[in-house]
């Protein structure tokens, strides 16, 4: 599996574009994007690497993470997934936050409302949605348990739940420490074994450095 992180949107938000191969401008291959927070780079990256997007993936809808969403479904077609609870985000202003931040609100509705432990394959890609709240209601994180990066580990797409020896903020609406604590300490750190960690600001860390090493989660 190949993933090609961007800094994007306002506030340095990263996008994932995940895909298994590389395709031509006459035979694009599939590919997944993951918190598009700026639809311009997204559509390069895909141009240059002979990509078509064929879905969107959303681990919650706060406004750095969606701006994007809107201008790559519509030029590429692509599906988008959030779970049910954060689905709001997506109609209004108000659950986006950009209005908070006098920012003009996407208004992308939903393709697929996921539930917590769905599995799904997307541009050949299975993989499952698990509840992790406490960034947001409906902050969910992206496992791909059956393929590996360069690292030779599965992945997790954390979103704003977990980050490298840090975690979400939760002081905005919505927001709850204990939830968020309780998603990373029994949905995360009881997986089994090892995962890279691709979270949705700052660097990337992986599973066991987290539980050993994060200050928030003991």
């Amino acid at each position: 599996m190949e993933i090609i992180k961007l800094l994007t949107g306002p506030i340095g938000t990263n996008t994932y574009i995940v895909y298994k191969e590389e395709g031509t401008a006459e035979a694009p291959a599939p590919a997944v994007c993951i918190d598009p927070a700026d639809a311009k780079p997204v559509l390069r990256a895909l141009k240059n690497h002979g990509l078509h997007l064929t879905d969107i993936l959303l681990t919650h809808g706060h406004f750095d993470h969606i701006l994007g969403v809107r201008e790559l479904r519509d030029a590429e077609g692509a599906k988008v997934y959030i779970h049910p609870l954060d689905a709001p985000a997506l109609e209004t202003g108000e659950g986006s936050l950009s209005v908070m931040c006098g920012i003009r609100p996407v208004t992308c509705p939903a393709d697929k409302l996921l539930r917590d432990g769905e599995e799904f394959t997307a541009a050949g890609i299975t993989f499952r949605c698990i509840h992790t709240p406490g960034h947001t209601p409906g902050g969910v994180c992206f496992i791909a348990d059956g393929e590996k990066d360069k690292r030779g580990l599965p992945v997790i797409f954390s979103g704003d739940t977990l980050f490298c020896f840090s975690i979400g903020r939760t002081d905005l609406p919505g927001g709850s420490t204990e939830d968020l604590i309780d998603s990373i300490a029994f949905r995360l750190f009881t997986l089994h074994g090892d995962y890279t960690v691709y979270p949705g600001h700052n660097m990337t860390t992986t599973l066991d450095a987290e539980r050993q090493h994060n200050p928030y989660v003991k």
